[in-house]
């Protein structure tokens, strides 16, 4: 079996593009150009360039000698978290404005949950002079205000989402909304694997890049390029692709997915979407998708502003499906408590997301020479306000 997405824009059962009439013109250039422009020359020297000199990479890959030493296995660490930025969603955005520049767009909207999403959006329009409209679930912009101030010093304009939980199925909602209304100067920079194609496609192979860099530091490191596992939270799972893009057909590298249990898969406050979803369409993807028995979407819940949303990827609806990826749902206490764990032990205060993967360390067993690559998607500023109030320091 295959991983990589087929020519029709499926991984499986799962992908296509599911749109309203209006948004064809868009989504198909999109499709007829994105993949041309990608393999320019000099659309990759300006990408690379700026993914160096501007976003930090190559991130290092940090081998965390106190968990691995705890936990009897060869813990290593992407850093994704040192980006500028903060978080790994700034490949992506630095990908996407430049494909829409390519494409004459000059104006930028997006989405985003926990705020990374937009403050990369909203970076890379400073970066290029190019307008910007960020939509935000109304909850999400109080329990992410930093980032929500950052947006706006970048000069974005932050619209609130007042429908539904208010969150980021919502924001997506209102930024289709938007590009419906203003198709042909606007561009939609997607902030995960999510959406119509080529929208999943073309997020993991900006993402991707992650992956490229373990191959060549591991070699260095342990002498070979590929792990025996990978971790990553998943909400959408944009992170998690650029993780796995590399291995997804390669079978000596076990997947492993995270996501969030919330209060309990069974409590009805969760975003499980591997445990609870069934298939569905969702933001102009066929997917794995939380609804009730009539296809109601089912409001997600998380403490982590990036994880409650309550579709996945159609990449890793297939994973899942297929049974490549092993999922597992932390709820929030286990992923709070772990980021006050990776702090004291390493040094490091994890976004509450990335928070999530950290914890399959407690159930399960390693041997002492496995190789495990963890993610570290993103810092933990953002969540200072939640972790201060969850442990009253």
């Amino acid at each position: 079996m295959n991983y990589n997405i087929d020519k029709k824009g499926y991984y499986g059962n799962f992908g296509g593009a599911f749109i309203p009439e209006m948004l064809y013109p868009n989504v198909t250039e999109l499709k007829k150009n994105y993949l041309k422009i990608i393999s320019e020359k000099d659309f990759q020297k300006e990408f690379n360039d700026l993914l160096e000199k501007y976003v930090g990479r190559p991130t290092p890959l940090y081998f965390a000698k106190r968990l691995s030493k705890k936990y009897n296995a060869k813990i290593y660490l992407k850093r994704e978290d040192l980006c500028h930025t903060g978080a790994h969603k700034i490949n992506n955005t630095i990908g996407q404005i430049l494909l829409a520049k390519k494409l004459g767009k000059n104006r930028i909207i997006a989405e985003t949950g926990a705020g990374q999403h937009g403050v990369a959006t909203a970076t890379v329009c400073a970066l290029m002079g190019i307008e910007c409209i960020v939509y935000m679930g109304e909850l999400d912009i109080k329990r992410q205000a930093p980032n929500v101030a950052r947006m706006k010093m970048l000069g974005a304009k932050v619209i609130a989402a007042k429908s539904g939980s208010k969150t980021l199925k919502d924001a997506t909602n209102e930024a289709i909304r938007d590009w419906i209304n203003n198709p042909v100067d606007t561009h939609y920079i997607i902030g995960s694997v999510v959406g119509p194609h080529p929208y999943p496609d073309m997020v993991a192979r900006f993402q991707s890049v992650i992956s490229e860099e373990i191959k060549t530091q591991l070699k260095e490191t342990e002498g070979r390029d590929y792990p025996d596992y990978l971790i990553a939270c998943v909400g959408g799972g944009s992170n998690a692709a650029g993780l796995y893009y590399h291995y997804l057909n390669d079978f000596r590298v076990r997947i492993i997915a995270v996501e969030a249990a919330g209060k309990g898969i069974d409590s009805g406050e969760s975003a499980a979407t591997s445990a609870l979803g069934k298939e569905g369409i969702i933001h102009g993807s066929k997917t794995l998708l939380m609804q009730t028995i009539d296809g109601q979407i089912t409001e997600p819940y998380s403490i982590s502003a990036g994880l409650d949303y309550p579709g996945v990827g159609p990449l890793h609806a297939h994973l899942y499906r297929s049974k490549r990826a092993e999922f597992i749902s932390i709820p929030d206490q286990e992923a709070m408590d772990w980021g006050l764990t990776l702090s004291q032990m390493e040094g490091i205060i994890p976004a509450i997301e990335t928070a999530h993967a950290f914890a399959i360390l407690e159930s399960k067993q390693f041997k002492p020479n496995d190789i495990l690559i963890f993610n570290c998607s993103g810092r933990g500023d953002k969540d200072l306000e939640t972790f201060i109030n969850y442990f009253k320091l």
